[in-house]
């Protein structure tokens, strides 16, 4: 579900409303599903319908906090909202398609219930042409570790059609469906591009292998 609309940073709001979310990964042209029940997130989704459906997904920094504003990681991606359902009980399914990365500047005093945040797009230029980088990415690498997982998980897979996919929905879509923690998601979320979140997505699952080794079946979530 590609977004109909293309964006170059100029053409970005400063100010955008945020979604935290802890363990949630959004990446440049990538797709996240999500299913919101909160009232200040139905509100959030009201309100991005009505203008541009642009909504921007941030981790909190600190799982354990249980503040109702909890401190933020300062990288996110920003998404526009692609796909909307309603649930008939109240809820609503989206799914954000990526576009650009951000650095936070700072939070704004808002009468919505949502967060909103002034932001800044110019440190990832990149984000903004797909397939950048993708050239110098180990995809041989990336593709051999993965077969290792699997393998080592028991989990079946398309493997013609990862085999098939575009380096950077690769390295991306593997990245977002990839079952790591918080702080490893945040890392392949700020990786400088995409050789070096590939690299990232390498390591982090080598070391799984190493650590989770003959501890049974997982999988990619």
């Amino acid at each position: 579900m590609a977004s109909n609309r293309t964006y170059n940073p100029s053409e970005l709001p400063a100010v955008i409303p945020l979604f935290p979310l802890h363990g949630a990964l959004l990446l440049p042209r990538g797709q996240l599903p999500l299913n919101i029940f909160e009232p200040r997130y139905l509100t959030m989704v009201d309100d991005a319908i009505k203008g541009e459906r642009l909504i921007g997904m941030i981790q909190p920094d600190n799982p354990h906090e249980k503040a109702a504003h909890p401190s933020l990681y300062k990288i996110g991606c920003l998404g526009r909202l692609t796909q909307f359902s309603e649930s008939g009980d109240g809820r609503y399914g989206i799914t954000l398609t990526g576009i650009a990365r951000f650095v936070l500047i700072e939070e704004l005093s808002v009468t919505t219930p949502y967060r909103q945040c002034r932001v800044d797009f110019s440190a990832f230029p990149d984000d903004f042409t797909p397939n950048a980088g993708a050239d110098v990415v180990d995809r041989e690498g990336l593709l051999r570790t993965l077969a290792i997982y699997l393998k080592e998980n028991n989990i079946e897979a398309d493997w013609a059609g990862i085999e098939d996919a575009p380096t950077e929905a690769l390295v991306n879509g593997l990245s977002m469906m990839s079952p790591y923690g918080a702080k490893e998601k945040q890392a392949l979320l700020e990786a400088p591009d995409l050789k070096a979140r590939a690299d990232i997505l390498i390591a982090v699952t080598e070391i799984s292998l190493a650590e989770n080794k003959g501890d049974g079946e997982k999988s990619l979530q």
